[in-house]
């Protein structure tokens, strides 16, 4: 008696979801493609963090490499040893 009771009723959650999917299965095959299509492009794009940070790292590795070239080449001897 319960069983017969409790089966009848449905949760929102799922009304909702079957309701969806009625509506997916009215859209063509080219626009549920063209969909995937749009949502694959936007999962594999760059973002703009991953772009700040690629450019941060050139930034970095460029610097250390000045700063290198800039102490080796700049470090004068002083062949100059008057004692007087």
């Amino acid at each position: 008696m319960g069983k017969k009771d409790a089966s009848g009723t449905k949760l929102p959650i799922d009304q909702y979801r079957k309701q969806i999917g009625k509506q997916d299965y009215k859209k063509t095959k080219s626009v549920l493609r063209a969909t995937r299509l749009k949502a694959e492009a936007k999962r594999s794009a760059l973002g703009i963090r991953e772009i700040i940070l690629i450019l941060v790292a050139v930034l970095i590795f460029m610097f250390c490499v000045y700063c290198f070239f800039y102490l080796n080449l700049t470090t004068e001897i002083d062949l100059d040893l008057d004692v007087d």
